[in-house]
């Protein structure tokens, strides 16, 4: 199991997600991936993307200047 961490801050709506697509596409699955982030808008829309791609959201830690999405990465298609 790997992990992987992907800086998405000062990124808007889409491209948190098309960096979490993009790590995730070079994992296994059962591996982690960290996304760090600031746009408020990933709080909805990373968890919708791992939900239509069989992921698992497994923590969302919210700071004051950033979020952090913690994804276990599913079986893939």
């Amino acid at each position: 199991m790997s992990e992987t961490r992907v800086d998405a801050r000062n990124l808007l709506c889409p491209m948190p997600v098309i960096r979490t697509q993009d790590a995730v596409a070079g994992c296994a699955p059962g591996d982690r991936v960290s996304v760090w982030c600031t746009d408020p808008g990933v709080v909805y829309d990373i968890p919708a993307w791992c939900r239509v791609h069989g992921h698992a959201v497994c923590d969302i830690r919210q700071g004051e200047n950033e979020i952090i999405i913690e994804i276990q990465v599913g079986e893939t298609d």
